[in-house]
C-alpha cells in the first residue's frame, strides 16, 4: 500500500519538525530554509511501516508561499493538519485546511504541536478552535493526537495511527494513462535531467516513451526511483522521481506534465464547477481574472460566470468557463483552486467537467448547465462521465481519442463500454437513441448519394479546389451552387463529405478541399523535418503556404484539433 500525507497548517506550527520525528529526515533541504528557520518550497520524505509505504509532501506554511503549497497538495490521500497548542487555529491553518477541503481530500488527522510548551487549559483551548473549524467537514471526526516534537510526545502514537490510516480503502482507478505532474526538477551530474512528482495515475516504466506537455516534446525515461530506491516500473499514488533522457535542463519547469504518449491532450478553455469561499472578499464575475492552481501549474486564466447574472456570489456555487492564458493539461474530475489575481488569496476551487469546452452563448447556458450538472454527478467515475459525454454528443458521435484525453484513461477502458446503450462506429460513441442509420454513417461505401446530391457534391469540391488556400467564406459558397437541396441537408451533406475526405471544415465560416488541406500537412511536415525542435510559429505557417492570417489561425487550429501540431503558447510543434 503507497500513500501520500501531506502536512497543513499555520507557519512556525512544527509541520517539518514533526515530519522529522516520524520519518528522522529533515525535509528543509534549502541553504535559505536551514539559514531562517521556515520553510520555503517543497520539501519531501519516506517512512514505511510493515507493507505501507508513506510519501510525505512538507509544505510552507507562510502565506508569501501559498502557491508553493499548492504545488504540493495534489495528489495527497491523508493530510495532517497541524496546530501548535500553544497558538491555536491562525490564518495559514484555516487558508490550508480550505485548500484540502475544496481539493476533496476525504481522509486526515488533526496534530496538535508543541503540547509540551502548553498546559492543559491552553491545550483544551486549541482542541475547541480546531472541533469549530472542521465541523461539517471531512476532519469533524478525524482522530485528533497531542504531540512534541522535541521530547517525542505522542509520536509513536501518531506513527501506529498511520498504521492503521494505511488498511482503510484507499482505492485508485484502473486503467488510468500515466500522468506525473512536475514539483521538482534538477540535474544529476552523470545522468541529466531528473523530475520528481507524484504519480497521481497509471504506470511508468523505464524504456516508454513519454510526452512533456504542455510542450509536446516527447522524451525517454532512462531510469526511475520511488521509495528512494531504482526500479522499472512506477504506480499511482507514489513519489516518484524519473531520469529523462533527450531533454536539457532550460526546457523542463514546475507545473509541466509528464505523461503517457498518445492519450493527452492540452486545453486553453475548461468547463467547470467552483465553490466560492464564504470569506471571498467579493463576488466572482464574468471576465474576471484569476489564478488558477491545477496539478503543480499556477497559471493566469478569466472566467466566464454561465448564469444569466454574469456572477457568483462568496459561499455559493456555480458553473464556470475558465479560459488559461497558456495551454495547460487537465482531465474530467481534476480538482483545482483559485486565487484572486491581487492580493493574492485563496477564493475558491472546483472540479472540472469538461476540458475542451466550446465558448458559450448566453442562449445556450440552460442547456450547458444541465450536461455540466450530469458531468458532475459522475463524481468521479469514468465510466459515468464517459456516458454523459456521449449522451451530449447525439448525432455527432463522441470520437474515442478524444473520449480518452477527456477522461485520461486509456482506450481500452472505452471499449469496454460498448452495450445495448452504447454503440462504437467507426471510432466514434454513440448513445442507443442517437446511432446514426446506416445510410448516414460516414463511410462512403456505404452511402448512397442521390443524383441531385452528387451534382452538390461535384459543385463544391469544384469551387473549393479551385479557390485552393484563398477560400470564400461558407455563405459565399452556397450563393454560387445551384441545387434544390435544401439548406439543413446541405449542411448534414458537407459533414459527410468532410468526414470522407473530399472537403476539410476548418471552422465554421472556412471549408477547404480534401486535397489542399493534404498539400499544407505536407508542407508543414517537410519544414519540422528539416529542424531540430520541430517547431512552427503563425509566421513560419504563413510563409511556408502563403496564406494571410485570416486562414492561417483556422487552419493551424484545425490542425491542433487533428493532432498533426500541438499548440503551446504562440508556437506549435508538428508530431511525428
Amino acid at each position: 500500500m503507497d500513500l501520500i500525507i501531506g502536512t497543513a497548517g499555520h507557519i512556525d506550527h512544527g509541520k517539518t519538525a514533526l515530519v522529522r520525528a516520524l520519518t528522522g529526515t529533515d525535509a528543509d533541504r534549502l541553504p535559505e530554509e536551514k539559514q531562517r528557520g521556515i520553510t520555503i518550497d517543497l520539501g519531501f520524505a519516506e517512512m514505511s511501516l510493515g507493507d505501507a509505504h508513506f510519501g510525505f509532501v512538507d509544505v510552507p506554511g507562510h502565506e508569501r508561499f501559498v502557491r508553493n503549497m499548492l504545488a504540493g497538495a495534489h495528489g495527497i490521500d491523508h493530510i495532517l493538519l497541524i496546530v501548535a497548542a500553544t497558538e491555536g487555529v491562525m490564518p495559514q491553518t484555516r487558508e490550508h485546511f480550505d485548500i484540502c477541503r475544496l481539493l476533496n481530500i476525504q481522509s486526515g488527522t488533526v496534530v496538535l504541536t508543541k503540547c509540551d510548551l502548553a498546559d492543559a487549559e491552553t491545550i483544551e483551548l486549541a482542541k475547541l478552535e480546531v472541533a469549530e473549524l472542521v465541523d461539517g467537514t471531512f476532519l469533524a471526526d478525524a482522530r485528533m493526537i497531542e504531540t512534541s516534537a522535541t521530547v517525542g510526545l505522542g509520536i509513536d502514537e501518531l506513527t501506529q495511527h498511520l498504521t492503521t490510516v494505511a488498511t482503510g480503502s484507499f482505492r485508485r482507478p484502473e486503467n488510468l494513462a500515466a500522468r506525473l505532474p512536475i514539483d521538482r526538477s534538477f540535474t544529476v551530474k552523470g545522468f541529466g535531467r531528473v523530475v520528481t512528482g507524484t504519480l497521481t495515475a497509471g504506470e511508468l516504466a523505464v524504456g516508454d516513451e513519454v510526452e512533456l506537455l504542455p510542450t509536446g516534446k516527447r522524451v525517454r525515461i532512462r531510469g526511475i526511483q520511488s521509495h528512494g530506491r531504482s526500479t522499472d516500473t512506477a504506480r499511482a499514488g507514489q513519489r516518484t522521481a524519473v531520469n529523462l533522457a533527450g531533454i536539457s535542463h532550460d526546457e523542463i519547469v514546475r507545473g509541466m506534465t509528464v505523461v503517457e504518449s498518445n492519450v493527452f491532450r492540452t486545453t486553453r478553455s475548461l468547463d467547470a464547477k467552483i465553490e466560492l469561499l464564504a470569506d471571498a472578499a467579493r463576488p466572482l464575475k464574468t471576465r474576471q481574472r484569476i489564478r488558477l492552481h491545477i496539478g503543480t501549474d499556477e497559471i493566469m486564466a478569466r472566467v466566464t460566470v454561465l448564469n444569466d447574472a454574469g456572477s457568483i456570489a462568496a459561499g455559493e456555487t456555480g458553473l464556470v468557463q475558465i479560459r488559461p492564458e497558456t495551454e495547460t493539461i487537465t482531465v474530467s474530475g481534476d480538482r483545482f483552486i483559485i486565487r484572486s489575481y491581487s492580493p493574492q488569496r485563496t477564493i475558491g476551487g472546483g472540479v472540472v467537467l469538461d476540458p475542451f469546452a466550446p465558448r458559450h452563448r448566453r442562449k445556450e447556458f440552460a442547456d450547458v448547465g444541465e450536461h455540466l450538472e450530469n458531468l458532475s454527478s459522475a463524481n468521479g467515475s469514468v465510466e459515468k462521465a464517459a456516458t454523459q459525454f456521449i449522451n451530449a454528443a447525439s448525432s455527432r458521435g463522441e470520437d474515442i481519442e478524444t473520449l480518452a484525453a477527456r477522461l485520461g484513461c486509456k482506450k481500452e477502458l472505452l471499449g469496454t463500454l460498448q452495450s445495448e446503450d452504447v454503440t462504437l462506429i467507426d471510432g466514434r460513441f454513440y448513445n442507443s437513441i442517437s446511432v446514426p442509420k446506416p445510410e448516414t454513417v460516414v463511410v462512403e461505401s456505404k452511402v448512397e448519394l442521390s443524383s441531385d446530391e452528387l451534382d452538390l457534391k461535384t459543385q463544391l469540391v469544384a469551387i473549393y479546389k479551385m479557390s485552393g488556400r484563398e477560400v470564400p467564406r461558407s455563405d459565399d459558397a452556397m450563393s454560387q451552387i445551384q441545387t434544390s437541396i435544401p439548406r439543413q441537408r446541405i449542411n448534414e451533406l458537407i459533414s459527410h463529405f468532410a468526414e470522407s475526405g473530399d472537403l476539410v471544415k476548418v471552422s465554421d465560416e472556412f471549408i477547404f478541399a480534401g486535397s489542399v488541406i493534404d498539400e499544407i500537412v505536407g508542407l508543414v511536415r517537410k519544414h519540422a523535418d528539416s529542424t531540430a525542435d520541430r517547431v512552427i510559429d503563425v509566421a513560419i505557417f504563413k510563409q511556408l503556404t502563403g496564406m494571410s492570417r485570416k486562414y492561417a489561425i483556422p487552419v493551424l487550429e484545425y490542425l491542433d484539433r487533428a493532432n498533426i501540431t500541438r499548440r503551446y503558447g504562440d508556437k506549435r510543434i508538428v508530431l511525428q
